[in-house]
C-alpha cells in the first residue's frame, strides 16, 4: 500500500508542477494617485490565476504540503474549512488529482463561489456559524477517512517564504526596474495570515527596509489580538468581507512579522472597490478594497511627512463573484453599510479634494 501511494504521490506532484509551469506570473499594475504624485502605488493582480484569486497559490502549496507529508492519499476525500476562494482553488486541484472534495463554508458565502466549487466537482457543506467551520471539517474528515487540509493552521508553513516563486519574491522581482524598487510598505489583508507571514518573513530574510501593514475588517480578531496579545479573543461574528478576517485568532497568523495594522470598516472597503472600478474599468473583490483603503491611508501619511517611495498591495480576486453583495446597494442597506461618508473620504485621499 505504501509503495502504491508513493507512485500516486509522484504522479500527483508531477500534475501540479506541470499546471504551475503552464501558468504565467500575475501582473503588477501601477496606479497614479493624483493627490500623491511622488508616491507610486502598485496592485499585484492575483485575480488572473486559473481559479481567479490569490488563494490559487495557497491551494497549490497546501496540496503539495499534504501530499509530501503523506496526508493526502489516492481516492481519499480532501476537506477544507473556507469562506469560499480557497475552496474554489482547492476544488480545482482536487479535480486535477481525481480526489473527492468537500468545502465546509458559512451559509452566507456568495452563491457565485458555491457555484464555482460545484463547477470543479466539489461539494459544499454549509454551516450557520462561521466559527464552526473548522470543527465541522475535522468531523467530516474523520467520518469519511479523508484529510482536513486546514488552511488556518498550515498556510504559513506550507509556503516557502525564502523564495521558490512565492508572492513576495515575485513582487520584488517585478519591482526591480521601477523608480522606487524597494517598497516602503507591503499592504495585505489577512484570512489565514499565510500571505502576510510570507511577505513579512521574505522582506526580513532579504534584509530590506520594507515594512508590512496588515489591514483588517470589522468583526475580526486579528486587529485586537495584535494590539493586546490576547490570543483568546473571539468576536462571535464572521467577517462580511469574504476571505479575510476571522472571529478567532488562527495559528497561521504571525503578528511578530507585522509592523503595523489598520482596522478598516467594511463600508470603507466597499467604497474603495467602487472607486477602484472607476480607475481600472473593472470590478474587484471586497478584500481588495480593504487593501486599497489601507494603502491610501499610508500614502497620505507619507505625503504629510514629505516622503517619496512605493507601496505594493494586492487585487485578491475579481468582483464578479460579489455582484449580489458588495456591488448591490440593496444588500449594503440590508447590512446597514453606509458607504457615502467613505466615498467622500476616499475622494479626498485619491484626488486631494
Amino acid at each position: 500500500m505504501r509503495n502504491s501511494n508513493r507512485l500516486w504521490e509522484k504522479q500527483a506532484i508531477a500534475l501540479i508542477e506541470a499546471d504551475f509551469n503552464r501558468s504565467a506570473d500575475t501582473h503588477l499594475i501601477k496606479l497614479n494617485i493624483p493627490s500623491c504624485p511622488e508616491i507610486d502605488l502598485y496592485l499585484k493582480d492575483e485575480s488572473t490565476h486559473p481559479t481567479g484569486s490569490l488563494k490559487h497559490r495557497l491551494a497549490r502549496s497546501l496540496f503539495l504540503y499534504g501530499i509530501c507529508n503523506g496526508w493526502i492519499k489516492a481516492e481519499r476525500p480532501v476537506i477544507e474549512a473556507s469562506s469560499g476562494s480557497t475552496a474554489v482553488s482547492e476544488a480545482y486541484f482536487a479535480r486535477m488529482l481525481n480526489l473527492p472534495f468537500i468545502a465546509v463554508m458559512p451559509a452566507c458565502t456568495s452563491q457565485e463561489k458555491i457555484d464555482k466549487i460545484s463547477f470543479y466537482g466539489g461539494r459544499c457543506h454549509l454551516v450557520e456559524n462561521a466559527g464552526d467551520i473548522s470543527a465541522e471539517a475535522r468531523r467530516l474528515a474523520q467520518e469519511t477517512d479523508g484529510h482536513f487540509i486546514d488552511q488556518f493552521t498550515y498556510a504559513e508553513r506550507a509556503t516557502d517564504w525564502r523564495g521558490n516563486n512565492n508572492i513576495a519574491e515575485s513582487i520584488f522581482a517585478q519591482m526591480a526596474d521601477e523608480p522606487h524598487p524597494i517598497p516602503r510598505w507591503l499592504v495585505m489583508s489577512a484570512g489565514t495570515g499565510g500571505t502576510s507571514a510570507t511577505l513579512g518573513r521574505h522582506a526580513r530574510y532579504h534584509k530590506t527596509d520594507t515594512k508590512l501593514c496588515v489591514v483588517d475588517p470589522d468583526f475580526s480578531a486579528f486587529y485586537p489580538f495584535f494590539n493586546s496579545g490576547d490570543c483568546g479573543i473571539n468576536t462571535g461574528k464572521g467577517s462580511r468581507i469574504e476571505g479575510i478576517g476571522r472571529p478567532t485568532v488562527e495559528p497561521s497568523f504571525m503578528p511578530d512579522v507585522i509592523d503595523r495594522m489598520i482596522q478598516v470598516p467594511d463600508a470603507a472597503s466597499i467604497a474603495a472597490i467602487r472607486l477602484l472600478e472607476q480607475e481600472l474599468g473593472r470590478k474587484c473583490g471586497g478584500s481588495t478594497g480593504t487593501n486599497l483603503y489601507g494603502s491610501l491611508r499610508l500614502a497620505s501619511e507619507m505625503k504629510a511627512r514629505n516622503e517619496t517611495g512605493s507601496i505594493v498591495t494586492l487585487i485578491c480576486d475579481s468582483g464578479e463573484r460579489y455582484l449580489n453583495t458588495y456591488y448591490n446597494d440593496i444588500w449594503c442597506q440590508q447590512q446597514q453599510l453606509d458607504i457615502s461618508g467613505y466615498k467622500n473620504e476616499l475622494t479626498q485621499l485619491w484626488f486631494g479634494k
